[in-house]
């Protein structure tokens, strides 16, 4: 059978606006139900337990995963496999989060009596408000659609997308709640660049000891060189004999001595370093190190202690293999 290009197209568009209007519609609907799914969540003292079962499964391990990093521990069961053994994951410390549109799925309403008799608090989300499920539980929330986007009416489309939607909703609401930050979040995710931007601190990316460049300020512009050869940072740090920085000297202060027409074999290093450069302070992230070295133009940075002793370098090589960018 063949379709044109611009059905496709059309096609895509009408399910678009479809699911789009269910979920404009769910902002209508909030209400103290909302509220009150909230405060059942934030009072948790275990975890935030997501049944679903179907695509309402698909939709439950999503929410279950967005609200366990964004600062709400929660994990997705299976209500088949509850049924089966898995009941015994949930304790009385925790909260059932059920989702289903028709609101009497077997599965699920098979677990209400037991629910109730460990007083587990119930929050369901559902299609139906007079259904089975919304009518046990502690809350419900309305997350009903005008129409499925299938053109069929079958498959669940518009109904799943306004139940994930309402799911964020709860996770970002639970998140601004707890005060949560984005360094919370990239403890969440450690692997992922987020975290590595987050987490990473100067001291995890610095050269230190016999890695770092340094000069004395009597040191020949020639011996300077040659410490930023064999170092390989493209620049050398110039310390007092106390380790205190009192300035740098960089590739770019060499091509501006060349331009003056200063003698490399007899001038000093301290009359072509840079004095007053910038440094920064160990424990600081290096994406903030990142950002310095980016708005000054410069691609290294002493890493001087309290006392103004240097006690590593960073350079901005280093911070983008380690993939803070």
């Amino acid at each position: 059978m063949f379709i044109h290009d611009d059905k496709l197209k059309e096609l895509a568009h009408r399910l678009l606006v479809i699911e789009a209007e269910a979920v404009a519609q769910l902002a209508t609907r909030l209400d103290d139900q909302f509220v009150r799914a909230c405060r059942l969540m934030l009072a948790c003292q275990g975890r935030i337990v997501v049944l679903g079962i179907g695509k309402s499964g698909h939709i439950g391990g999503k929410i279950a995963a967005t609200l366990a990093s964004t600062g709400t521990p929660a994990f997705f069961v299976h209500p088949a496999e509850a049924n089966h053994g898995d009941m015994g994951m949930i304790t009385t410390q925790d909260v059932v989060l059920a989702l289903s549109n028709s609101g009497e799925t077997d599965e699920i309403l098979t677990l209400l009596p037991l629910l109730k008799r460990l007083s587990i608090p119930l929050i369901s989300l559902t299609g139906n408000p007079t259904s089975t499920l919304a009518s046990n539980a502690d809350v419900h929330i309305d997350v009903s659609v005008a129409q499925e986007a299938c053109p069929l009416g079958l498959a669940p489309t518009s109904s799943t997308t306004a139940t994930l939607a309402m799911g964020d909703a709860l996770a970002v609401a639970l998140l601004e709640a707890r005060g949560f930050t984005a360094e919370d979040f990239a403890r969440s995710h450690p692997g992922g660049r987020l975290g590595r931007r987050l987490l990473l601190l100067t001291d995890d990316v610095m050269h230190t000891g016999d890695q770092m460049p340094r000069n004395a300020p009597s040191d020949l512009l020639q011996e300077a060189l040659l410490e930023m050869s064999r170092k390989g940072l493209g620049t050398t740090v110039i310390v007092d004999e106390e380790e205190r920085v009192l300035g740098v000297f960089t590739d770019g202060d060499l091509r501006r001595a060349l331009d003056r027409q200063v003698n490399v074999h007899t001038a000093r290093v301290a009359e072509v370093m840079t004095r007053n450069c910038k440094t920064i302070a160990p424990g600081t992230l290096a994406a903030e190190a990142l950002q310095m070295m980016q708005h000054h133009k410069i691609n290294a940075l002493p890493v001087l202690n309290s006392t103004g002793k240097l006690i590593g370098i960073l350079n901005m090589h280093d911070l983008l293999r380690a993939g803070v960018l």
